[in-house]
């Protein structure tokens, strides 16, 4: 015979034990991007107008190259969390933990490529 009280059975962190850690790394992340973001599309709409040499000497300062790395990071980081959130709620078995896979592996590809193509601009 079971003894747990429903307020018992639901402590805890959910059918994935990592409830509470992933609501907060969305929090973090959303809050995160609420203010990199403007300043993301200030930096690069000051870069859209002008001659590639021009954008290459504006990349060059390390304020402008931070602020776009942090939110392709973030950008990113969001994106995965959201996506981990829908594949959790509507895929199950095998194919749950191979679209997670896939979608963590395209991830940091896509962050690998933005942050090296950045580097390679800001270098120059």
């Amino acid at each position: 015979m079971n003894y747990l009280t429903d307020r018992k059975r639901a402590t805890g962190l959910g059918a994935g034990h990592t409830g509470a850690a992933h609501h907060w790394l969305t929090i973090a992340t959303s809050i995160s991007l609420a203010i990199l973001v403007p300043l993301f599309i200030f930096t690069f709409g000051y870069a859209v107008g002008h001659s590639y040499e021009e954008v290459l000497a504006f990349y060059s300062n390390p304020c402008m190259a931070i602020i776009t790395a942090l939110c392709l990071v973030g950008g990113i980081i969001h994106l995965k969390t959201e996506v981990d959130e829908a594949v959790e709620d509507y895929i199950g078995g095998i194919k749950r933990k191979l679209t997670l896979i896939a979608v963590a592996g395209f991830c940091y590809a896509l962050m690998a490529t933005g942050l090296f193509a950045l580097l390679k601009l800001a270098i120059q």
